[in-house]
């Protein structure tokens, strides 16, 4: 089937209706400038479902005032080509008039122990902003499975919250990190790193290997962990870094299979985030 590109509700809702009966629906939410992160989670959907949508939107209500929303990279035309060589069904391409019908529409509160803190705190008003458009774009395409990349972890697990306290009955599908072949996690805003600048963001990665060849050797205490971690830095403006459980609760020690290291720094004036689930 040829990919399509849909840009209002009404016709959004017109192709699902003509879809068959139980149909399973994949489905990849992002705002644009695809990238191989985003390619690998269409592969896990077109792996596993009837029917892939993929929608594209800069969501303006998860960006702060001073943020980088109206530079935010943009290129629908190479998207959906993207899509269309990967095999893509629906890519939904909305304006924001389409989304946002109210200037006082009605928000979506986060739970305070896992929004207001490391992105959270850093972003104020981030997650309200994602989860609003996350279940605006649910209660659209009511997909079968969802997929959310895991460099994204403090989204990733708000998202999964959101499914399970609001009884959506939607699988929620965490995938790997995609990494560029000197280990920096794929970005759309890593375009904007110069050379000297991608030189300093690979620290952040070789950090996050520090951390874990750590654990191996033995090594539990998350302060000597990340007080080590930290001396390969260098170089980079450090927002956070810290080892927490799924909760985002800080930890003393690692729980393996339960905890995650998070950090986000500036390369410049680029903002980068990373993590590494252990």
């Amino acid at each position: 089937m040829k990919t399509q590109l849909i840009t209002t509700i009404n016709d959004l809702i017109a192709y699902k209706n003509k879809l068959t009966k139980n149909s399973s629906i994949g489905f990849v939410p992002t705002m644009g400038y695809l990238h191989k992160g985003h390619l690998s989670l269409i592969e896990a959907s077109k792996q596993n479902n009837a029917c892939t949508f993929v929608s594209i939107f800069v969501n303006p209500t998860q960006f702060g005032p001073n943020e980088d929303f109206e530079q935010y990279p943009r290129d629908l035309q190479k998207d959906f080509k993207l899509c269309e060589e990967n095999g893509v069904d629906i890519v939904f391409a909305p304006q924001a008039s389409e989304i946002y019908h109210n200037t006082d529409e009605i928000a979506i509160l986060p739970p305070k122990n896992m929004a207001y803190v490391y992105e959270g705190f850093i972003r104020e008003g981030h997650f309200e902003g994602v989860l609003q458009i996350v279940l605006k774009l649910f209660n659209l395409i009511y997909p079968t499975n969802a997929y959310f990349g895991q460099k994204d972890a403090q989204q990733l697990l708000l998202i999964q919250r959101l499914v399970l306290d609001l009884f959506l009955p939607i699988n929620i599908i965490p995938c790997p990190t995609q990494r560029d072949i000197d280990g920096l996690a794929l970005s759309s805003r890593n375009i904007y790193l110069n050379k000297e600048e991608r030189q300093n963001a690979i620290k952040i990665p070789l950090a996050l290997k520090h951390i874990s060849d750590s654990i191996k050797k033995g090594e539990n205490k998350t302060s000597i962990l990340i007080k080590s971690a930290k001396t390969i830095l260098e170089g980079l403006d450090i927002e956070y870094f810290d080892i927490c459980d799924y909760n985002l609760t800080p930890l003393s020690k690692v729980q393996k299979n339960k905890s995650l290291a998070l950090l986000a720094a500036k390369a410049g004036k680029t903002r980068l985030i990373d993590n590494l689930w252990i």
